[in-house]
């Protein structure tokens, strides 16, 4: 084996040429705990977040939707977390880790749910932009034009690995954080501030589970791939900390300041509220970086999806073919059914994300045997069942409007893979993985 020290520069050549999406991240290519900061604040400081607390602001007081917030929120912050140091400890992406739990061929599913639920985001925010662009600039009939531009350039980043997340993330976030919060300071402002706020009667009516679910969806999907990115952390601490403060404080400071602009404007969208304030050449500079930042990262998730789903040991097939998908989506009108989508993933997802936890804590606990040395079953039927089982779980309490969906289905799924577990190796059925060296 060499022991030729790889030097920073070529650490930062390795990482942004192919960002390992078939192994393990090695320890040479891992980066510090601001540097992962950074890219997960960019992925969840996200415009069209705002939409869905501007969805859900119509049907809640100020003070209860600020509890729906916050426990939508919370439960994202911590589930998000535990997947974060799944991926510091293991140094491999969500659909890699998918492939311990569910096997060779069960992995595949992890691969489609994810990697498709990620290209259904990226059309969704480039209607976002096109929207914006076109209302800013009068270029209506030529919607379809910008849909296409802004989605290949969004997306070349991406292309390029991690270190181009961490650049445009770093130079976006600091900007992004100035205009929401001058925006808020405009609404308190028109509605009599934090009391006349207060005052606001909800216009709608919606189950306080369903909100929250919706809260959860926002960044479910994205969040459950976290492990794409918290692999590159040196310490699991790090990875830890860094996405709880992005999903729990960052996401939750999106969702308020949607919301705030939503009830002060009467706007559902928040394009509608940036031009309403005359912001039209600030906004849509600013926003077009904070929302490309969130689009790489997308299309970073959906790459090494498809990287694990083929078996190719590239993302970037992987990421161009994506692209084209989510344009052809975008241009079919996805946007109109975003609440009902943001429903969906906070159902079907979840539990996947469970089923890997409860796989890392009670099976493997904490330690899994390298990639390379690994010869997999074709599908981990326990492991299958007990994210069956989350699922159904989420689905029916939503049905029925009993508890929080998405956190049943998380503690469903964690709780029964032990369970699971025990009945198949009681039942004869292979469960584990066998080493390479053992055949």
């Amino acid at each position: 084996m060499s022991t030729t020290r790889t030097q920073p520069s070529e650490r930062a050549e390795t990482v942004a040429s192919d960002d390992y999406p078939l192994t393990e991240v090695p320890l040479r290519a891992r980066r510090g705990f601001l540097s992962l900061l950074t890219v997960l604040l960019g992925f969840v400081f996200f415009t069209p977040t705002m939409l869905a607390g501007a969805r859900i602001s119509t049907a809640f007081y100020w003070e209860d939707l600020l509890a729906v917030l916050i426990v939508g929120s919370t439960i994202l912050g911590l589930y998000v977390a535990f997947l974060a140091v799944i991926g510091a400890r293991t140094g491999l992406t969500t659909v890699l880790l998918a492939r311990y739990t569910l096997g060779r061929y069960g992995a595949k599913w992890a691969s489609v749910l994810l990697g498709g639920t990620q290209v259904c985001w990226y059309a969704v925010t480039a209607v976002f932009i096109s929207e914006l662009l076109v209302q800013a600039f009068g270029l209506e009939g030529y919607t379809w034009v910008v849909i296409v531009l802004s989605s290949v350039l969004t997306g070349i980043t991406a292309y390029y690995g991690f270190r181009g997340l961490e650049v445009l993330s770093g130079l976006s976030v600091p900007l992004m954080l100035a205009l929401c919060c001058w925006v808020v300071f405009q609404a308190l402002d028109a509605v009599g501030g934090w009391g006349g706020l207060a005052e606001v009667a909800p216009e709608e009516s919606m189950p306080w589970a369903t909100a929250v679910t919706i809260v959860v969806g926002t960044f479910v999907s994205g969040g459950t791939q976290t492990p794409n990115w918290s692999r590159f952390a040196r310490l699991p601490w790090q990875a830890f900390v860094a996405a709880l403060g992005a999903f729990l404080i960052g996401n939750l400071l999106m969702l308020v300041f949607g919301a705030v602009g939503a009830i002060a404007f009467q706007a559902g969208d928040f394009v509608v509220v940036l031009l309403q304030l005359n912001l039209v050449l600030a906004a849509v500079t600013l926003l077009f970086f904070n929302v490309w930042t969130t689009q790489e990262t997308t299309a970073y998730a959906f790459g090494v999806a498809g990287a694990e789903m083929f078996g190719l040991a590239s993302k970037r097939p992987f990421i161009i073919a994506g692209i084209a998908v989510a344009i052809l989506l975008a241009l079919t009108g996805i946007y109109e059914a975003l609440p009902q989508y943001l429903l969906l993933l906070g159902i079907f997802i979840p539990p996947l994300g469970g089923v890997i936890i409860g796989d890392h804590l009670f099976v493997w606990r904490g330690s899994l045997r390298k990639l390379s040395r690994t010869r997999f079953l074709a599908v981990r039927w326990s492991c299958l069942s007990a994210y069956v089982l989350g699922t159904v779980v989420a689905f029916v309490s939503d049905q029925l409007a009993i508890g929080l969906p998405p956190v049943q289905g998380i503690l469903t799924a964690i709780v029964a893979v032990p369970v699971a577990e025990r009945l198949f190796r009681a039942w004869g059925v292979e469960t584990r993985h066998t080493s390479v060296e053992e055949q």
